[in-house]
């Protein structure tokens, strides 16, 4: 393992330069003007893939953009592990926000990363953690250090609900078949405390329609003797959370786990901090579900969020007018023993439950996943912990995410096999935002304890 770990050291800055190359591509999945660019990135991802020592490269045409696939089978005797990444990126608007160009990386020291941090859109979200992946590869193969048969599968649509990725893993059972799936596109939570991610929650978002008069309405005329759709929405959506911080939707808990005490105890040891967690965002407080820790309310219960709400006239200048129709997005993010269909169903019962007679209600579901959990008994969170406790110098703790990710639960589901989700970044990353970065500490950490991981996992 020395010799792999000294190859690292070596070729730090090169590793550096070749992302940058990567972090230059503009491969915005969302956006069908950056086309050619999502295109040019997969390849670009082959490219590197093929330098690192991977057989079988292949640019996998979707019904969508391209997966890029590669594999090293060293021995039918040995575990074999399947790296999944995205190389798509969120759109960089709004750029004006930006201190320099989204696509222009460039490395600056922060407060919190003093080694320096990559500044780029995709740095940390996910060019930056998959690239890892790459590197500590390419590093075990030029060491003869490999000690697991290695699968990788990088995708084009992580930003835009993974479309194709779930048609391309039925349809490729035997190609993809592994015991265990690595994931680097979460963080951990903090420097000072790292974490092996061992849950996610999953996700319900439905967009709501409140439909009054057949027409806007001049409000002189009108006003004052007619409903108006955005005062009913918007009384309609205080309803749905109560004083407390429980959520009113008819059984939205009922099928809720319920976290031991000893787990909670665990989670404990991440030192919540809820005055240091306002301040980072900019609050002079916290609110949330009664009887639950700030670090709880983020991670093992669920929650219902307002996202977006409209209606009426919102151009320049004055428009008086009673909107016919408002409109609202929420998201539920659910916890073990929920499903999108459960929730998406109550919460729909109950939406049209407390409607006034004299409106019409509309919900809309868009998309959803099922939450996640590892087991902290399971070989594959055992590896995970000792390779990062090695690389760190630190005690490792699992740590429950309030994220989504639905592909970890699709994956289990078709390929029978656990994710491992071994994230290096940090929530303060910026990922989704303006300026996002990511600490080549991080960077340099997370390739050095993927090849630990193998070895571990190997025994």
């Amino acid at each position: 393992m020395q010799k792999t770990l000294d190859y690292i050291q070596t070729h730090r800055q090169r590793f550096v330069e070749e992302l940058f190359e990567l972090l230059r591509i503009p491969s915005i999945s969302a956006d069908p003007a950056y086309k050619d660019d999502v295109l040019k990135c997969a390849g670009k991802v082959a490219d590197y893939l093929r330098e690192a020592g991977a057989d079988n490269v292949e640019v996998c045409p979707t019904k969508g953009n391209p997966i890029v696939y590669g594999d090293k089978i060293i021995s039918a005797e040995l575990p074999t592990v399947l790296v999944y990444g995205h190389y798509d990126v969120q759109p960089a608007d709004p750029i004006e926000l930006w201190n320099r160009p989204p696509f222009e990386p460039y490395i600056e020291k922060t407060p919190l990363h003093p080694d320096g941090a990559i500044f780029a859109r995709g740095s940390a979200d996910d060019k930056g953690q998959f690239f890892m992946h790459l590197k500590a590869f390419e590093a075990m193969m030029a060491t003869g250090t490999l000690t697991c048969n290695v699968k990788f599968i990088l995708e084009g649509e992580e930003e835009v609900g993974s479309v194709s990725l779930g048609g391309f893993v039925e349809e490729n059972r035997e190609k993809l078949s592994c015991d265990c799936i690595l994931i680097s596109d979460t963080h951990i939570y903090s420097l000072e405390q790292p974490t092996v991610t061992t849950g996610l929650r999953g996700l319900s978002y439905v967009e709501v329609e409140v439909e009054g008069p057949n027409r806007d309405l001049h409000s002189g005329l009108y006003g004052g003797a007619v409903p108006n759709p955005i005062h009913v929405l918007s009384r309609m959506i205080a309803q749905l959370i109560d004083d407390k911080g429980h959520i009113t939707v008819d059984g939205f808990y009922d099928n809720v786990e319920i976290v031991s005490a000893e787990e909670r105890d665990e989670m404990a040891k991440l030192k919540d901090n809820p005055e240091a967690f306002s301040k980072s965002i900019g609050l002079k407080g916290t609110e949330g579900e009664e009887g639950y820790t700030t670090l709880e309310r983020t991670s093992i219960r669920p929650t219902l969020d307002a996202n977006g709400i409209w209606g009426g006239y919102i151009g320049e200048g004055a428009k008086t007018v009673i909107p016919s129709k408002a409109f609202a997005k929420i998201s539920m993010r659910l916890v073990p023993y929920q499903t999108p269909e459960e929730i998406t169903g109550k919460f729909r019962s109950y939406f049209e439950k407390i409607a006034p007679d004299n409106v019409r209600v509309k919900v809309t579901p868009h998309h959803g996943g099922m939450p996640y959990v590892l087991p902290i008994d399971t070989k594959e969170f055992k590896a995970a912990k000792q390779a990062m406790e090695e690389a760190f110098g630190k005690e490792v703790l699992p740590y429950r995410s309030g994220g989504s990710i639905p592909i970890t639960s699709m994956f289990e589901k078709v390929l029978g096999a656990k994710s491992v989700l071994m994230g290096f970044g940090l929530d303060s990353d910026a990922i989704h935002s303006p300026n996002e970065h990511y600490g080549l500490y991080n960077f340099y950490k997370g390739i050095e304890s993927i090849p630990l991981f193998f070895a571990y996992y190997s025994k």
